[in-house]
């Protein structure tokens, strides 16, 4: 069972990918901004932060706290993508500038999607000495061998974004994300809104073998399924990629000319679908009604635009949650072995507030 909290931490807001976390709060977040989740409403000043949902009521607790403050440690953190990515950007700065407020080290690497990449960093930071790690993984597996090192030098691990194998408490002692189940299930309803319920789709899909992936997709297409009048017609990845998502939906087209609606995982592949869909000479918002997951300011702008229906907020800035978590867990407090986050839903009538307040990244 969860328990039902909010706490909301908090950043001015600035623009695109250069967007970086400052302060931390514990105030509830009003329910009708975007930086909220709310799924309509007016944006606020400030509504660049994340706000955790709910928290596990299983806890993970330090069984010898430490009194070294965390301004004298040194954290590690694990970049999964490459930065290009607004997502990944943003979530970089949100660690490093969570980091930097604590007073703390940080060291830093990205392995690119390399997995193997990966699995060498996060050995190279331990060999390095530091206090803790953040971990974005790639893949729902093949850390383990890495959390088994951090675990035998008593290296807490703060895993973000996406889930990976491990037993809580052992092997990290937290997950921090989104419900990404909820999230295709949103998408889904936002998908029978803009079709009316009737109609034809594709399904752009992230990377195989990502839980990410797996949990959209299972979750949209559970709730297409309650609509008769809705058909997925093709399902193909896109890797997280703008090129590879403009390739695949240019085939989908050509052996689907009348698709309706276009579900894509994450705003990267939107773009990529919509720059397809206007070389064959659709119209997206018109022809062809499109559904994301991120809330990219590019892919909001769209939004506002009316180009793409709706996208659903995947919201990156992990660093104060991922640092208090950390600093709860030196001093011997419980920490919860699982942090959901809440995510906006962002639509016509609130995508221009979501840019000028920041909370569209």
């Amino acid at each position: 069972m969860n328990q039902m909290k909010q706490r909301r931490f908090s950043s001015p807001a600035t623009a695109l990918a250069s967007v970086a976390l400052l302060g931390l709060t514990a105030c509830t977040a009003p329910l009708d901004s975007p930086g909220s989740g709310g799924g309509s409403g007016s944006a606020e000043p400030g509504a660049a932060s994340q706000v955790i949902e709910r928290e596990s009521e299983e806890t993970c607790t330090n069984p010898t706290p430490s009194d070294t403050p965390i301004s004298e440690m040194v954290i590690g953190f694990s970049q999964s993508e490459n930065e290009q990515n607004p997502f990944r950007a943003v979530e970089t700065a949100s660690v490093r500038q969570a980091v930097e407020e604590a007073g703390a080290e940080l060291v830093y690497t990205n392995a690119n999607s390399d997995q193997a990449k990966q699995l060498s960093d996060i050995q190279s930071m331990i060999n390095q000495g530091v206090d803790a790690l953040i971990v974005a993984p790639i893949s729902a597996t093949g850390l383990q061998s890495a959390f088994a090192a951090a675990q035998e030098q008593e290296i807490p691990v703060v895993t973000i974004d996406r889930q990976t194998e491990g037993t809580p408490c052992e092997d990290y002692i937290t997950f921090m994300g989104s419900d990404f189940y909820e999230q295709g299930v949103r998408a889904a309803e936002a998908m029978v809104e803009a079709t009316g319920g009737e109609g034809t789709i594709a399904e752009i899909q992230g990377a195989p073998g990502s839980d990410v992936a797996t949990l959209r997709t299972e979750g949209f297409s559970d709730e297409i399924a309650e609509h008769e009048g809705l058909e997925i017609v093709a399902q193909q990845t896109g890797n997280w990629s703008t090129s590879e998502a403009q390739e695949v939906m240019g085939q989908i087209v050509s052996a689907n000319p009348e698709v309706d609606g276009v579900y894509t995982h994450s705003d990267t592949m939107a773009l990529g679908a919509l720059t397809a869909l206007n070389n064959f000479g659709k119209v997206p918002g018109e022809d062809v009604q499109i559904v994301s997951i991120d809330g990219t300011a590019d892919a909001v702008q769209h939004v506002a635009s009316g180009a793409i229906h709706a996208v659903v907020e995947t919201n990156p800035r992990f660093g104060p949650a991922a640092i208090q978590a950390l600093q709860d867990w030196f001093s011997g407090e419980e920490v919860s072995q699982e942090i959901i986050m809440k995510d906006a839903l962002y639509t016509e009538e609130n995508a221009q507030e979501a840019l000028d307040s920041g909370a569209a990244y």
